[in-house]
């Protein structure tokens, strides 16, 4: 079983950014460190009755989301997903099962960077237009912050199912 790696403690007194920015990097290498470790089989396993709920499927949707909110949404880029979403809304989770978990850790961990990056050059009332309405910078961060730490914690229950690590 593999030692809790360091990962970036949120500042505990800061301002709005340090915090909440802190809180989702905190959460991103939740979700890497309870990902890495493990074989394409283990990470494909579905341990639920559901092809998706693995903890491949978990990581690879998580890029799909941090793509979407911050570089589609808040950054304007192209929306590389949509066409297959529009086919299979699934289509994030079941991509996982045929990549292998390293380029699906290392994609995610990419798309955080360049996220962190975009999110770092606006402020967080910054707003864009979203579906009918406006969002801004500021409920995006936060709408992250409860994704990934709801699919942090359903990675918790995969991994300690998959081979038993436990751990915050």
């Amino acid at each position: 079983m593999s030692e809790e790696p360091k990962r970036p403690e949120p500042a505990m007194v800061g301002d709005e950014r340090a915090q909440l920015t802190g809180f989702l990097d905190f959460l991103r290498a939740t979700v890497v460190w309870k990902a890495s470790g493990l074989t394409d089989e283990q990470a494909r396993q579905a341990l639920l009755p559901s092809k998706l709920f693995t903890i491949a499927g978990i990581v690879n949707h998580l890029y799909l989301v941090e793509e979407y909110w911050f570089g589609v949404i808040v950054n304007g880029q192209e929306d590389r997903w949509k066409a297959r979403l529009d086919v299979d809304p699934d289509a994030e989770f079941l991509e996982a099962l045929e990549k292998p978990l390293s380029q699906i850790i290392e994609d995610y961990e990419n798309e955080c960077r360049k996220c962190s990056e975009i999110v770092a050059k606006l402020g967080f009332d910054h707003e864009v237009p979203y579906r009918d309405k406006r969002v801004n910078v500021r409920w995006v961060v936060t709408h992250m912050i409860e994704e990934t730490a709801r699919h942090a914690g359903h990675l918790d229950l995969l991994r300690e199912l998959t081979d038993g690590l436990t751990g915050e």
